[in-house]
């Protein structure tokens, strides 16, 4: 299912033990355009903390309460390594945390989740970590010397990122859309009715992206501001299911990334 980044701020984290927080953010990297990260408030049990919480913790995403729960107890998180998430995120953060955990490296292997489609692990609620790979200890080592070479982004930061055409600017990003299975990012949700008179909101897939500057705010796609007038526009009460895809890819004379 098809859910949208904005919907997730606020639910309320839920530990084995207790209540954790609340989401204030994600972050996503711009390689696989996956969430790797959701950034959680704390709240008062832990001095308004903001710590990261890992897809592979995740044990359901309750819609109806609004609430997250996953695989941890309060005291893990406690302990958890402290990272700010107002720096960037070097891939040596990423791996101390991991360890901490005992979950999976995302970045060694070749599918979304390295090994796998889906952030599944054997281990997750291994208070003290597990063990690493030794290939992923190599990554880790080989990336410490750069800690500015991270791929994540914050969500709430690329909000408002102003999409560039072939041939005009055609909106500005004001949400994304990700699978509630394997947190792949699959679409930005574009505002475009400051452009053009009687504009409208569309989806614009991350596979067509081309480039995003990011020192200039600027995501860069090969397609026109016609085609995009003219594309099917985005129904906020409907949901978005494979055929609303299927006519979307169709109308661009896209491949479906699905196939």
């Amino acid at each position: 299912m098809l859910r949208k980044v904005n919907e997730l701020h606020g639910y309320s984290l839920l530990a084995t033990d207790g209540e954790l927080g609340k989401v204030k953010d994600v972050f996503f990297d711009d390689e696989k355009w996956t969430i790797r990260y959701l950034v959680v408030e704390t709240g008062s049990w832990l001095s308004s903390r903001q710590v990261l919480i890992s897809p592979y913790s995740i044990d359901t995403v309750n819609e109806a309460d609004t609430s997250i729960t996953v695989r941890l107890t309060q005291e893990q998180v406690k302990n958890s390594p402290d990272i700010d998430t107002h720096q960037p995120i070097s891939r040596q953060m990423e791996g101390d945390f991991s360890r901490y955990y005992g979950l999976g490296n995302y970045w060694v292997g070749p599918e979304l989740w390295g090994s796998g489609a889906y952030p599944m692990v054997g281990s997750s609620n291994i208070a003290d970590g597990g063990h690493v790979p030794s290939r992923a200890e190599e990554l880790i080592q080989e990336t410490a010397a750069n800690p500015e070479d991270s791929h994540l982004r914050s969500a709430n930061n690329v909000k408002g990122h102003h999409i560039q055409g072939s041939d005009d600017e055609i909106g500005h990003v004001e949400d994304f859309l990700f699978d509630d299975e394997t947190w792949a990012l699959r679409y930005f949700l574009v505002d475009t009715r400051n452009w053009w008179p009687g504009g409208r909101k569309v989806l614009l897939a991350t596979h067509w992206i081309d480039r995003i500057d990011w020192a200039s705010s600027l995501v860069y796609v090969n397609l026109t501001q016609d085609q995009i007038r003219n594309s099917p526009e985005y129904d906020p009460d409907s949901p978005v299911d494979r055929a609303t895809e299927s006519t979307l890819h169709l109308h661009y004379g896209k491949r479906n990334y699905w196939e």
